[in-house]
Formats: structure tokens, C-alpha cells, sequence
């Protein structure tokens, strides 16, 4: 009677007796030839798990799949279909590390413990089918270790029954791993790489932190938000479902606020789901080219997506223009896919991408804010330094703000309030005096003395930046500040190296102590020698 096994290719490990050769299962010549080339020439891990697992489990049917495009174990602990249980735990292999904080300051988790398995074995049932699973990570040859899932189904029903269970589940965890779980896709170093971190960052964007006119701010929403409603009236009338928006204008103006607010927004989405998929650069282990078809092949897949290229005059240099227009609008169908991007320098984009119906279609200006604009964006700050006490800041502030910031970015207005409530922190154990003579309702106020100051000074700063716009661009949303303190204010001594503007700023709006200067000071420089594990790639 033949066995059940026949129908398949067997992979096994030859044993050295000639002897025993004759006795192997399905022993003809090629597969004679194929094992003489596994036993001791190389490394062949799966062909020794596969052959052991015969030996031990005659009467199971198995299937083997690798964990980098499957892990049933990640898949398990996420899916409420799922349960599973080691055995034979003492005779597992696991390496276990812990994993320190992404980010030591202000870290609530203190860091996790995680687990690397090299060989164990486990009871996975996957909606009430029973599976017998070991996971192996062995060394293949000379191109390091692989890890597999060897799933085997007793076969007391038939061998295609058995087959049809593990299929099932292979395909729900293939698809899961492919889905985004509360992350934003990010490439870099030419791969695809979820982030967790940008997700949770982007969750605390909302249009209320965007100072824009109300007509402008609306019609983004309408363009980009719309276009994902849309998919049945561009069918109606024959147009293909792609877009391209592009966001320009001066650095420091709401471009990334106003994309970070939009990916918040289609991220609370589920019917369909739309994801966002972040561009940082196109070089890749097989250059740019390569890195570009990496980009459109996976944005292609995640359809409807929002696809965000972030300086996109600086990322299509010449060398890859023609190839990335032809990913843009060639032959191949972007059916689903909006793209953004930005640049803060129009005129340096090559036309094909700026006026070329089809591609980037629809323009916005993000010019620097109007008188209206700043009073809005200090009643933004009046907002949030509210239930602060240390400072007071009146409505009239507000205005008195907008007069003297004319030409600023929200960039420099941001930074100019920063650094005056920084002043104001180093200073918050001088006394006040009780009685004063004011001229107006703000002469004493010292948040606008401060104000005041950083104005004069990141005025300056803009005067002696003319001839060098890049200076402000690499510098992003945080322009540095120099010499923003005059000869009278105190030099900030910031206690704890870990804490920089933007957080002693939060602090102190929430009224939280920071660490005393010159306290908490490393004796010597931290060797940090526990890098968290490689994150997943696609």
C-alpha cells in the first residue's frame, strides 16, 4: 500500500551508512544524489528538522513555511482565534533580552522583556483545528540562520482535509502580518519598515493645532479626505482613482502639521481602512531606482493609501526623475493611491512633476501667517498656558504678539515663545515684588518682556538668513536658537541631558518640577550596548 507521503517531495537527511540508504523513504537515485549533497558538504537545517520529524510523526501530515512572511507565534498572541501552549518546555531553546525604552526620559514602561525562540514546539489550535507546531531557527549555508514553521494535522480525516486546515491558517496570519496593527509604514534604508512610534505621534495631530485660513483648511480636508469617498465618481465618469497633491510655501508654515493632521483623520477610517505609508528617502542596498519600485510596489498592495513624500524636490534628483515619473504615471495602474508632497522650494521641482496634469494636480501655498493668523496662532499658546500659574497672559497679549511678530513663520513664533518661557523657568525662584507702577496693562507682564526680547533676537536671526534659506530648511519645525538671551538673562544650565526645549516647555505648561541644575550629572558617558531587536520588514 502506498503512503500518504508519495503524492510529495520529501526532504530528509541521508544517513552516512551506505547501508542504510537503501532503507530510506523514496530512495531512487536523484533522491539519493540530492541527500549525498546535504550530508556534510553544508549546512541543511530544514532537511534535518524535516527528516526527524518524520521519524517521530509517521502518520502527521506537515507543511513548512518561514516565519519572516508567516509568524504564527506574533499571529497567536494577537488573534482572539487563537490559542497555543508550549511543550516539552524544558527541552526548548529561547534566547531571552530585555529591550530598553525607545526613549529614557519620561518612559512609563521602563522597558520589555522579549523572547527569541531557536527551537520549540507547541499545541496551536486555530478556530477549534488542532495543529502540532515547531518553530526552528537553524543555520542554512553560508547565508545565515532562517527560521521555519513546521505545521503538521493529524491525518485521520484525509490528506487534503489536513492540507485545507493549514492553508487556512496560513493565509489569516500572512494577511495579518501584512496588515498595519496602530503603525505607519516608513521607508528607509530601502525597506518598509512599520512604526509604531510616528503612529502614536500622529494620533495627537488634530486641525485645531492648524492655524489656517478657514477656506483653505477646509478644502485640503474636502481634496484629500474626499478623494478616499470618491472611488465610485471617478469610475462614473471614467477617470482613474489617483491623485497627487503637492503642499509648498515657505519652512515653518503648517505643511507637516496640516499631513500629520490629515493622516490622524484617515487613520480612524475602517470601511475601507487607509493607511499611511511615510517616504524618507529612495537609496536601498540596490540604489534608487530600486528603492522607488520598493515604494510603489507596496503602495500598490495597501491600496487606498495615502503614499507621503516629505522635501520631494530633494528626493527626485535627476538621476531617478524619468524612472520615478514612469512609477507615477506609466503604464502600471495606482488605482487608490494619493500622494502628498511637500517642498519648500517650488521652483527647484522639475515640471514634470509640479505642472504635469495627472501626477501632482492640485497646489497649495503655505505662506507665512497674516496679522490674523498670529493673533490666532498666540491664542493657540493663550490656550494652552491657561491653568498655568506662574504665567499671565491676557487676551490683549495675543494682539500685542501678532504686531510685532510681522514676517514670522509659525516656526519662529513658536520658538520665540518657547524660549521665553524658558527664560521664565530659570527665573521662577527670583521675587516678584508686590506693588509696581505700570504704564499699560502689559509693562510688568513678563512672559511679553521675554517676548519681546526672543522677537529682537530671532529677528535678527531672520535678517542674516536671507542669502541662506537651506539654514532654516534643515532645521525643520526647530530652528536653533543663538544668542536668543541677552547679556541679563541667565544661561539655562539643563539639569537632565535628556530633557530639551520642546519638553521643558510641556513641562512646564502641565506645572511639572524639572530636575535642579547641576544634579543627576553622569559621572562618565552611558555604553549602551542593548539594541532593541530588528524591527519587521517588508
Amino acid at each position: 500500500m502506498s503512503s500518504a507521503f508519495d503524492d510529495f517531495v520529501h526532504v530528509g537527511q541521508r544517513s552516512r551508512d551506505p547501508a542504510a540508504s537503501s532503507s530510506h523513504r523514496g530512495g531512487g537515485s536523484v533522491s539519493d544524489e540530492f541527500f549525498k549533497n546535504s550530508s556534510g558538504k553544508r549546512q541543511f537545517t530544514e532537511g534535518v528538522i524535516v527528516a526527524a520529524i518524520r521519524a517521530q510523526h509517521p502518520k502527521y501530515h506537515f507543511t513548512v513555511s518561514p516565519t519572516y512572511t508567516c509568524d504564527l507565534l506574533s499571529f497567536g498572541a494577537s488573534s482572539d482565534d487563537v490559542t497555543y501552549f508550549i511543550r516539552d518546555a524544558d527541552k526548548a531553546l529561547m534566547e531571552r533580552q530585555f529591550v530598553p525604552p525607545a526613549r529614557r526620559y519620561n518612559d512609563e514602561t521602563g522597558g520589555t522583556f522579549a523572547e527569541h525562540v531557536s527551537f520549540a514546539s507547541y499545541d496551536y489550535v486555530y478556530k477549534g483545528d488542532a495543529f502540532l507546531l515547531y518553530v526552528v531557527n537553524g543555520q542554512e549555508g553560508a547565508f545565515g540562520t532562517v527560521a521555519y514553521n513546521y505545521i503538521l494535522v493529524d491525518e485521520s480525516e484525509s490528506k487534503v482535509s489536513a492540507q485545507k486546515k493549514t492553508d487556512d491558517l496560513l493565509a489569516a496570519a500572512t494577511r495579518w502580518q501584512m496588515e498595519l496593527h496602530g503603525e505607519v509604514l516608513v521607508f528607509d534604508q530601502g525597506y518598509w519598515q512599520p512604526n509604531k512610534e510616528l503612529w502614536e505621534n500622529v494620533q495627537k495631530s488634530n486641525w485645531e493645532d492648524v492655524i489656517l485660513e478657514k477656506e483653505k483648511k477646509e478644502t485640503i480636508i474636502d481634496d484629500v479626505i474626499g478623494f478616499f469617498d470618491a472611488e465610485d465618481r471617478y469610475a462614473e465618469f471614467g477617470v482613474p482613482w489617483k491623485r497627487g497633491v503637492i503642499f509648498y510655501g515657505p519652512p515653518g508654515n503648517g505643511k507637516t502639521i496640516s499631513t500629520k493632521a490629515l493622516m490622524h483623520d484617515i487613520s480612524k477610517r475602517t470601511k475601507p481602512a487607509i493607511e499611511s505609508l511615510y517616504v524618507k528617502t529612495f537609496n536601498s542596498y540596490a540604489g534608487p531606482e530600486y528603492g522607488i519600485r520598493q515604494i510603489f510596489t507596496m503602495a500598490r498592495r495597501m491600496a487606498p493609501c495615502l503614499l507621503i513624500f516629505e522635501d520631494i524636490d530633494s528626493l527626485v534628483s535627476p538621476m531617478v526623475r524619468s524612472y520615478f515619473l514612469n512609477e507615477v504615471d506609466g503604464l502600471e495602474s495606482n488605482h487608490g493611491i494619493l500622494m502628498i508632497g511637500s517642498t519648500n522650494h517650488l521652483e527647484r521641482l522639475d515640471p514634470g512633476i509640479a505642472k504635469r496634469p495627472s501626477r501632482f494636480d492640485r497646489k497649495y501655498f503655505f505662506d507665512v501667517p497674516s496679522r490674523e493668523e498670529r493673533i490666532q496662532y498666540a491664542d493657540y499658546w493663550r490656550h494652552k498656558l491657561r491653568n498655568n500659574k506662574k504665567v499671565e497672559f491676557p487676551k490683549e497679549l495675543s494682539v500685542r504678539v501678532a504686531d510685532i511678530t510681522a514676517d514670522f513663520s509659525f516656526a519662529y513664533m513658536k520658538e520665540a515663545f518657547v524660549a521665553a518661557l524658558l527664560v521664565i523657568v530659570a527665573r521662577t525662584d527670583e521675587k516678584k515684588p508686590k506693588f509696581r507702577h505700570r504704564e499699560d496693562e502689559l509693562s510688568g507682564n513678563i512672559l511679553w518682556k521675554e517676548l519681546k526680547k526672543q522677537v529682537d533676537s530671532l529677528r535678527k536671526e531672520m535678517d542674516g538668513e536671507d542669502d541662506d534659506e537651506q539654514a532654516m530648511s534643515m532645521s525643520g519645525m526647530w530652528p536653533a536658537l543663538h544668542g536668543t538671551l541677552d547679556e541679563k538673562s541667565e544661561r539655562l544650565n539643563f539639569g537632565h541631558p535628556g530633557m530639551e526645549r520642546p519638553q521643558f516647555a510641556n513641562a512646564f505648561m502641565q506645572g511639572r518640577p524639572f530636575p535642579q541644575p547641576g544634579r543627576d550629572r553622569m559621572a562618565r558617558p552611558m555604553d549602551i550596548t542593548n539594541a532593541p531587536p530588528m524591527p519587521r520588514y517588508f
